[in-house]
């Protein structure tokens, strides 16, 4: 019986280190997207496919970093935005895993626009990206800034609405929508 007690505990215990290790990895990838001088102190959380979340690490600074990396047609994906906007990012996680593909998730996040369900974000807020293959394999055109302008147009900011990741300029994208945004490709 003794026995049993010990391996137990030896088990539990073992068990513990690989869950904080995973945590532990797990902030290390997502807080990828955030700038050096905010990582530190930013709130990581595991948004889980039906838009609940789990908070891995409580934050001071304001900002909020997850891993996107499960969701269909993503490989490598992690993102940070201002903690007013945790409840956009878990919509748009639990409609992306509803969709089962890539496609389905932007045909839900549509529907949920055109019924005006779609949480909009604060106005002015930052979203710094960084997607990729893998996270090895992530170049600087990889990671992005957007700022968001909900329903604003490039009428309204003076800004084209087409541009490209990989040429220099910003532009809104998403224009006239709740995901209306300026964006500003590259690190």
């Amino acid at each position: 019986m003794q026995r049993l007690i010990i391996v137990f505990c030896v088990l539990t215990a073992a068990l513990a280190s690989v869950h904080a290790q995973s945590a532990q990895d797990e902030i290390a990838r997502a807080t990828l997207a955030a700038p050096r001088a905010l990582a530190e102190s930013a709130m990581v959380v595991r948004i889980a496919a039906d838009g609940s979340h789990e908070v891995l690490r409580e934050g001071t600074n304001g900002l909020v970093c997850y891993d996107r990396s499960n969701e269909p047609g993503r490989s490598f994906a992690v993102q940070c935005t201002d903690e007013g906007n945790l409840e956009r990012a878990k919509q748009t996680h639990r409609l992306r895993m509803s969709g089962g593909n890539a496609e389905g998730g932007r045909q839900a996040i549509a529907a949920a626009e055109a019924d005006g369900s779609r949480v909009a974000p604060a106005y002015g807020s930052v979203w710094y990206s960084l997607t990729g293959q893998d996270q090895a394999s992530v170049t600087p055109h990889q990671a992005h800034i957007t700022v968001a302008v909900p329903f604003a147009t490039g009428d309204d900011l003076k800004l084209p609405e087409e541009g490209a990741y990989n040429e220099a300029g910003t532009w809104i994208m998403d224009a006239g929508t709740s995901a209306a945004h300026i964006m500003i490709p590259g690190r």
